[in-house]
């Protein structure tokens, strides 16, 4: 005879706040639930595959995880998450973004839509694109952001699409093929397919394009770590994307707040909110310490030069990496100020007087001068703390 469940089976904390959890959300056997910050909306369903440990996350309505352990992430509605997972702190889905089974996420940010394959690891990235669950911006299986590199800094978060046009839900879809890499920090932009089975190294700026990635050719060259060369990029998409968090943040606080229906959204946005907290910290964090490490750069490159090595380019490169290390201190205090912004009037007028029990469909019947008048607000922040950089090149 088949035991019935009990309420032993599940393991929940005594910090978790059981009005938190909705009534009607489905916790099967052998799930963990940690954390005075967590809230479970209706609908949900945690553990339908395989065990979940559940740590201070939010979850809105008919979110649905499959197996695996989430700390520190918000799932908005109708997003959900196969067996395998582990997703870690500073990570958004918003509404009907997924994974299949073993992703790993971590400071990920998938705006609604976004479907990520099986075997994958994508931490430190945002990605847009799509207008529907039909209509969704890919990741295909076995695909890596690698956000690591061998001078052993992480300033490398990579943009996929944008924010000033992706919320607005009405941009072409992304692809990344699967068996695949994407090496941060780039960009794609809407409606770029990267192929399969390749590793993309560059930017891809020009929407609707297919890019190939070239196969690199076996060879064995001399190397250092830790000298670098022209930083001018890295510098450039990472302030860039510093500016689309910013810019998401000002969404949230302007915008999404006026869609807030009961007690389980308010903690879905103040979690979302926290979690942009986190990644601007962790962003300017890693572009200081990419700051810290040019004086052992130019250090090194100075002694190339003395030897004639780098065939002269290397005062070139010494210029760009000393005048990143001197202007940081100013560039990291303009990040980090509050952040003042007002947003579209004509937009607001309109979402004010939306149904705001659908964002979607809220958001998707905006008219063309609403939506153009938003994404002007929002790129504005955007340029503002990209041209930090661009002001001195």
């Amino acid at each position: 005879m088949k035991k019935p469940f009990a309420p032993k089976d599940v393991f929940i904390g005594s910090e978790v706040d059981s009005s938190r959890i909705a009534p009607d959300a489905i916790i099967h056997p052998a799930c963990r639930i940690r954390g005075a910050k967590t809230s479970i909306g209706p609908g949900c369903v945690l553990g339908a595959e395989a065990p979940v440990t559940l740590e201070n996350c939010q979850l809105g309505r008919d979110v649905k995880l499959k197996g695996g352990y989430f700390s520190g992430t918000v799932f908005l509605d109708g997003s959900n998450m196969g067996s395998g997972a582990h997703v870690r702190a500073g990570t958004i889905l918003e509404e009907q973004a997924c994974g299949a089974h073993t992703v790993g996420l971590k400071q990920t940010v998938l705006l609604p839509f976004v479907t990520l394959g099986s075997l994958i690891n994508f931490c430190d990235i945002l990605m847009a694109g799509g207008t529907s669950r039909r209509n969704h911006s890919e990741v295909g299986s076995s695909y890596i952001h690698f956000n690591f590199t061998p001078h052993q800094d992480k300033a490398t978060a990579s943009l996929i699409g944008d924010v000033p046009c992706g919320v607005l839900l009405n941009q072409k879809p992304i692809f990344l093929g699967g068996q695949g890499g994407l090496v941060g920090p780039a960009r794609i932009a809407y409606g770029c397919v990267i192929a399969a089975g390749g590793i993309c190294r560059k930017d891809v700026l020009t929407e609707n394009q297919l890019h190939v990635p070239a196969a690199l050719p076996e060879q064995t060259v001399a190397y250092e770590s830790g000298v670098y060369n022209k930083i001018d990029r890295i510098v450039k998409n990472n302030l860039i994307y510093i500016g689309n968090i910013l810019a998401l943040k000002a969404w949230y606080e302007k915008v999404r707040v006026l869609f807030i229906r009961d007690e389980f959204d308010v903690a879905c946005h103040e979690g979302a909110r926290a979690n942009f907290d986190l990644i601007l910290t962790e962003r300017i964090e890693r572009l200081s310490r990419f700051a810290v490490k040019m004086k052992s750069s130019i250090d090194a490159l100075e002694a190339c030069a003395a030897e004639g090595g780098k065939k002269g380019g290397a005062e070139v490169l010494i210029a760009g990496q000393r005048k990143f290390a001197k202007a940081w201190p100013t560039i990291r205090e303009a990040l980090e100020r509050p952040l003042d912004t007002v947003a579209d009037a004509g937009l607001m007028i309109e979402i004010k007087k939306a149904d705001k029990a659908d964002y979607i469909a809220a958001i998707q019947n905006l008219s063309e001068s609403a939506c153009a008048g938003a994404t002007t607000w929002l790129q504005a922040i955007v340029d503002e703390a990209a041209n930090l950089w661009r002001g001195l090149i």
